[in-house]
């Protein structure tokens, strides 16, 4: 029986969003790393545009933190995958 995982993105368009994985416990730590980077990537990227329309720097330079911490999990995860952990 495959075991679920939720995963919630919250403060992403101002709604919660949610969504299921059917057996996120099997992945390798590297294949996790590599798609929670991507997501914190993502929402950075969200973050930095509405901080930019809105005229708002400090929520733009959060975007871009958040964007480059998810750039760096992600790396992480593909530098795990090569040395096989």
């Amino acid at each position: 029986m495959a075991r679920e995982m939720l995963f919630c993105l919250s403060h992403l368009f101002g709604a919660h969003r949610c969504i299921f994985f059917r057996g996120v416990s099997k992945m390798k730590s590297s294949t996790k790393d590599q798609v929670s980077g991507g997501f914190r990537e993502l929402k950075g990227k969200v973050k930095e545009i509405a901080g930019k329309a809105a005229n708002n720097p400090p929520l733009k330079a959060e975007g871009q933190d958040e964007k480059v911490s998810g750039k760096i999990q992600k790396k992480i995860g593909q530098v795990e995958k090569v040395i096989g952990k």
